[in-house]
């Protein structure tokens, strides 16, 4: 018997006993523990503030961690794009399994179809940077809490759209609440967005027969990209990979948060970290880092 660690939120608690059934179905047994993390706790300040005002880059990860390294679980479940670049001493990433839908969506309206000066509730600097992009007018507004809290200030009438990602709603069986799907080309998603994560002690990779190798070289192409940027998950970053016939395609853009400059990079190739690298480096070249500075 094992013991997955856990956020309490719904959707975590969704992909925790996800893993569970996929280990479950190879003969492992396993239990969940939840444990509260820091970003869980702080629900009144905007995620790119919170990031900024703590000492942790793992926002939603680093109490996970401390259960992993104190040995009062035994694998953790994260969401990808929570987990910064840089692993703690002692832990590694052991498994990747088949991403979802890696793509944002917006709820309660179009884009389109949103009247000047809208109110639209995100709380990813990225999201908020590329909306801006699309829609100058719009006045983009912070929103915390689970995935089920922001449906709920949508519906009381608090926005008049939200933007989530695709894979939560999917999870869940809110699919149906999708008003439009934004492609790589207009909202680059978040690195390793749709995609689990599963962090163990090094060593201990019993859960690395769930990895699904075409997802395991796309997110790390992506946090390869981000790594170069110093590996947060806050900054106003998308990256998203697609592989096929062993060939990554990798894009990333990084964004000013006034949405007033975007720049976008491309590059292609068989190793994704050097995919990774490249792209970063072209995003650079083009003054990415002051853009984010």
């Amino acid at each position: 018997m094992i013991t997955i660690g856990s956020r309490g939120s719904m959707l975590a608690l969704w992909q925790a006993n996800h893993i569970q059934g996929l280990l479950h179905a190879r003969g492992i047994e396993a239990r969940i523990e939840v444990i509260h993390t820091t970003g869980d706790k702080i629900t009144d300040v905007s995620l790119s503030k919170l990031g900024a005002q703590t000492s942790t880059k793992g926002l939603f990860t680093k109490e996970l961690e401390d259960a992993l390294l104190d040995r009062r679980i035994d694998i953790a479940v994260h969401s990808l794009k929570d987990m910064p670049t840089e692993i703690p001493e002692g832990l590694e990433l052991v498994a990747v399994p088949e991403r979802d839908d890696p793509y944002d969506a917006i709820i309660g309206s179009t884009l389109e179809d949103l009247p000047i000066g809208a109110s639209v509730g995100t709380s990813a600097l990225r999201r908020q940077a590329q909306l801006k992009a699309l829609r100058p007018d719009l006045d983009i507004q912070s929103i915390r809490g689970n995935l089920d809290t922001r449906l709920r200030k949508l519906d009381e009438g608090q926005y008049q759209a939200i933007v989530l990602a695709c894979a939560g709603l999917r999870r869940l069986g809110w699919a149906g609440r999708i008003a439009e799907r934004f492609e790589e080309s207009r909202i680059c998603p978040a690195v390793g967005q749709g995609a689990l994560a599963i962090e163990a002690r090094q060593g201990d990779n019993a859960a690395g027969i769930l990895t699904h190798q075409p997802t395991l070289h796309a997110v790390t192409a992506e946090r390869a990209c981000l790594r170069e940027f110093g590996g947060g998950c806050q900054i106003p970053m998308g990256a998203f990979a697609k592989v096929q016939n062993g060939m990554i395609d990798l894009q990333s853009v990084v964004a000013s948060p006034d949405g007033e400059r975007i720049i976008r990079f491309r590059a292609s190739g068989h190793d994704p970290v050097l995919v990774g690298k490249t792209v970063a480096d072209g995003l650079m070249r083009q003054g990415a880092r002051e853009v984010l500075g």
